[in-house]
């Protein structure tokens, strides 16, 4: 897939691995629509990112997610990249969280929901232009996941299978269908959380080798590890990420 000459839609692009993906791209003069929910960083980015194009987009809200979708169709007409980065995680027990019920709702609409939901919805878009491709971004802990965050260990699982899904859909089609799967990265979501991190420097530079060599499943870091050890020691794989 081609880098540079692209129109594309980026969720998330304010901070962490969005941002990387926006600098690099940026780079590469291209046409960049960012669309996040904090209109103040929005802002801060536009700022260090002039050319950029700013949509504030709250994607827990099917209303806000139908809202993107008609002003990209409008305003966009030769938009042909989709990166769906955005994601949202919350760790806590089921036997102890008070408000788990609404956060439940909000992270399945905002990490898997959407993302197929502006999918659906900008696929006619894609589909005339003559180069085209979604970018989806799971995790390693869609193949083992860590017991204080289930919900978003099933959102990315439901990624990873919804992605190559749509990938056997669109294979005979102008668009190309791509699936980040990263190792655990540095960024404001896991502060504090882990050990042995990647840069989002680190996973974008990965990403657009590969991007560019037309390799659809983009296994990062550590997650080629991961993946080995789910297929020859699954029970080892899920002793090591249970507690991460």
């Amino acid at each position: 897939m081609q880098t540079h000459g692209n129109t594309i839609l980026l969720t998330g692009g304010t901070s962490g691995i969005g941002l990387e993906l926006l600098t690099r791209f940026y780079e590469l003069n291209n046409v960049i629509i960012v669309a996040a929910r904090n209109q103040a960083q929005l802002q801060a980015t536009k700022q260090r990112f002039p050319k950029i194009d700013t949509i504030v987009c709250n994607l827990a809200s099917e209303r806000s997610v139908q809202q993107l979708i008609i002003q990209c169709s409008k305003q966009y007409p030769s938009l042909n990249l989709i990166i769906n980065n955005a994601a949202v995680q919350y760790n806590y027990s089921f036997i102890s969280e008070k408000v788990g019920y609404d956060k439940i709702a909000s992270e399945i609409h905002t990490n898997f929901t959407s993302v197929f939901q502006l999918i659906e919805g900008l696929l006619p878009l894609l589909l005339k232009q003559p180069r085209a491709a979604i970018v989806n971004v799971s995790s390693g802990l869609a193949f083992a996941p860590k017991k204080s965050a289930p919900i978003y260990c099933a959102t990315k699982a439901a990624i990873h299978i919804g992605t190559k899904a749509l990938r056997y859909q669109l294979e005979e089609t102008s668009v190309k269908v791509f699936e980040i799967i990263p190792a655990l990265v540095e960024t404001p979501m896991t502060a504090g959380r882990g050990k042995g991190k990647i840069s989002p420097q680190q996973l974008v530079e990965e990403f657009m080798k590969s991007f560019q060599k037309d390799q659809f499943e983009i296994n990062i870091g550590k997650t080629k590890l991961l993946r080995f050890l789910q297929r020859i020691a699954p029970s080892v794989a899920d002793k090591i990420l249970k507690n991460s």
